[in-house]
């Protein structure tokens, strides 16, 4: 069996338990976290928070995402995370209420940047997945795995805006069925004054960091969603 088709199967099976342990995150204390997740790294988050700019996380979909943010909201403290609305009204409210059972604000991508910044401003955490592709009009053309890759400019306008340190973070699932929820050292900013240049730079870096992860364990990665859709000739 070749490694596209071994790594095809983990992705599906990843997407299946993601599914099958979302409806039990509310039901989730701090003491039961501990006994599924272990964590790494959350003291770069409290060194962080030192600087009284606030914090955000960059992460991706990838291991269990939606229990990475309930862990996190349980384990250290609640954050703002950007998400897409689903088309479902009905399914909509039901995830909304899921992932914000413990405290967590998810926020639709439109029009959020008051309220990022509000966020920030109150030394807050803001968390966004910068994994998914966008419109040409709404991102900047980076290499990942070895292709033009259309990704939000929005986060790295706020993290130059603002100053604010930016820190990856990733729930890893473990052979035991267990988790480990790995959160890195803060990225360091270029911030040369030549914005567009310094944002493509920067949104460059944190892809970078995302695409090293899903080298590692490349079946826990989203591969199902249309990462490469929009092309450059579009924006030309």
């Amino acid at each position: 069996m070749t490694e596209i088709v071994l790594i095809a199967k983990g992705v599906y099976r990843n997407m299946a338990i993601v599914a099958a342990e979302f409806f039990d995150l509310p039901w989730l204390t701090k003491e039961r976290i501990r006994e599924i997740v272990e964590v790494e790294g959350l003291e770069h988050c409290t060194e962080a928070l030192k600087k009284n700019r606030g914090l955000l996380m960059v992460s991706a979909h990838f291991g269990n995402w939606e229990l990475q943010a309930i862990a996190f909201s349980l384990l250290f403290q609640p954050l703002l995370f950007l998400y897409r609305p689903l088309d479902n009204l009905f399914l909509e409210r039901l995830v909304t209420s899921v992932r914000s059972s413990t405290g967590n604000i998810p926020l639709a991508k439109k029009k959020a940047m008051r309220q990022m910044l509000r966020t920030l401003n109150a030394n807050g955490i803001v968390g966004l997945m910068i994994d998914q592709n966008w419109s040409w009009q709404e991102g900047v053309f980076v290499d990942f795995f070895g292709r033009p890759a259309c990704t939000s400019h929005g986060f790295a306008r706020l993290a130059l805006h603002t100053e604010a340190p930016v820190i990856p973070g990733f729930m890893v699932r473990l052979e035991s069925g267990k988790y480990r929820m790995v959160i890195g050292k803060p990225v360091e900013l270029v911030n040369t004054g030549e914005r567009a240049k310094d944002v493509l730079i920067n949104t460059q870096n944190f892809t970078r960091i995302v695409e090293e992860m899903i080298r590692k364990y490349p079946d826990q990665w989203f591969w199902v969603h249309q990462r490469w859709k929009t092309q450059p000739y579009e924006a030309e």
